[in-house]
């Protein structure tokens, strides 16, 4: 067994472009995604300007710059890195590193765009729960491919504490968008996140699920059966190695995460301050569609639904169906949402005359056309004229006497 330094330094001494993954690299990113939390400007800054191995070597060995050791503190000295592959092997999961062709690169690029915009002076930079950073690395539970699932997903979140309403809308929006070939990614959580990933399987279609702890770890404890259900035709997704805990910032760092690797955030229900929100705001700053379902006025978990809607920076589309998601995300020209059918009426495709005819019949006694013609404001010929056609279409009737309105058609079974 090598030791962690060795793996290193033979990464560093192995020529470059050889196709393989060398194990050193990914154990220096199964490193630094247990020695530094996730989201933290100046170590992503680090590593990608000097690389993974050559960063950790230099952590390990205390050169690196002190700004940069100060974030890794007290966890400098540890390794744990074979423990977690190991961990992760024996759950069905792997580490995905940027090196890998699995890692979803076009996806997460928006990260990399946003974190440009970041101040170089630490105690301007975003604060690192709300600081748009990519992964160093992604443990991934499951047997597709990351990059492929994520090439046509949308996010579904939502309240935890949901409504019946919310559950079976976010449930109807897995289910249709997993039958049109579309990813729902959420949260895992309880309430709406739950109700999209159960739509989704429900359709035989895979969902990811992205925790805020490790991937081997069932959180909540209620949806362990959810999760893996998930993991044997979708994905688990997490920065943290298996065995963290879910602690309570990782949920909100874990947010820039879900609007990222997908194309848009739909949200279900939200109260007036949310995890839903923040991933909504997120997907808006990440120049990614942030869809609204709305609810009723008088419910608490739909005041931050609405007060997206309204948020004129946000540009939140308000969504009823997943067609109209696909509408949003989709390819332009391509995916369309058909338009909203209506009820037909044998009325609609009255003239003016007829349909002024038809409203001066009487419903009891019949009338002659003369009578219709004064009470419709037109010539008695143009009365007649429309007559025949309104017979037809059962609109009105011939009482032997004179014209009045036909009695409505009786619903099927009723007795004559």
């Amino acid at each position: 067994m090598t030791t962690l330094e060795e793996d290193l330094e033979d990464a560093a001494a192995a020529p470059r472009g050889t196709g393989a993954v060398h194990p050193g690299v990914r154990r220096a990113r199964a490193w630094l995604s247990r020695a530094v939390e996730p989201g933290t400007v100046d170590l992503w800054r680090y590593v990608e300007e000097i690389g993974p191995v050559e960063a950790v070597l230099r952590l390990r060995a205390g050169s690196a710059p002190a700004g940069i050791r100060s974030l890794v503190g007290a966890r400098v000295a540890e390794d744990a890195t074979l423990p977690d592959l190991r961990r992760a092997e024996g759950c069905g999961a792997r580490l995905v590193v940027p090196e890998d062709d699995e890692w979803p690169a076009y996806q997460l690029h928006a990260l990399t765009v946003a974190v440009a915009d970041e101040p170089l002076v630490r105690r301007d930079q975003s604060k690192r729960t709300q600081a748009l950073v990519p992964p160093m690395a992604l443990w991934v539970r499951g047997p597709a491919r990351l990059d492929e699932l994520t090439e046509r997903s949308v996010a579904v979140v939502g309240a935890r504490a949901s409504s019946a309403y919310g559950e079976h809308v976010a449930g109807e929006l897995g289910h249709q968008l997993g039958e049109r070939g579309w990813t729902v990614v959420s949260g895992g959580a309880f309430g709406i996140d739950g109700a999209a990933h159960r739509g989704a399987l429900a359709a035989e279609a895979p969902t990811i699920a992205v925790l805020a702890c490790g991937v081997d770890r069932s959180y909540p404890a209620g949806n362990g059966a959810l999760f893996h259900r998930i993991a044997e035709d979708g994905l688990l997704v997490s920065e943290w190695p298996p065995g963290c805990a879910p602690l309570r910032h990782r949920f909100l760092v874990r947010n820039r995460l879900i609007a990222a690797l997908t194309r848009g955030t739909v949200v279900v229900e939200a109260a007036a301050r949310s995890g839903a929100q923040a991933t909504a705001h997120r997907a808006q700053k990440l120049g990614r569609p942030v869809m609204v379902v709305p609810g009723p006025v008088t419910s608490a978990l739909s005041v931050g639904c609405h007060e997206l809607l309204r948020d004129e920076h946000v540009g939140a589309v308000l969504v009823t169906t997943a067609a109209q998601v696909v509408e949003a995300v989709g390819r332009i020209g391509d995916d369309l949402a058909p338009p909203v059918e209506r009820p037909g009426s044998p009325r609609d495709g009255l003239s003016d005359v007829a349909a002024r005819v038809l409203d001066a019949s009487p419903v009891r006694i019949g009338v002659s056309p003369e009578r219709l013609a004064r009470s419709a404001g037109c010539d008695v010929l143009d009365v007649l004229r429309v007559l025949p056609a309104l017979e037809l279409a059962e609109l009105v009737e011939w009482t032997g006497t004179g014209w009045r309105l036909a009695p409505p058609p009786k619903p099927p079974g009723a007795a004559a």
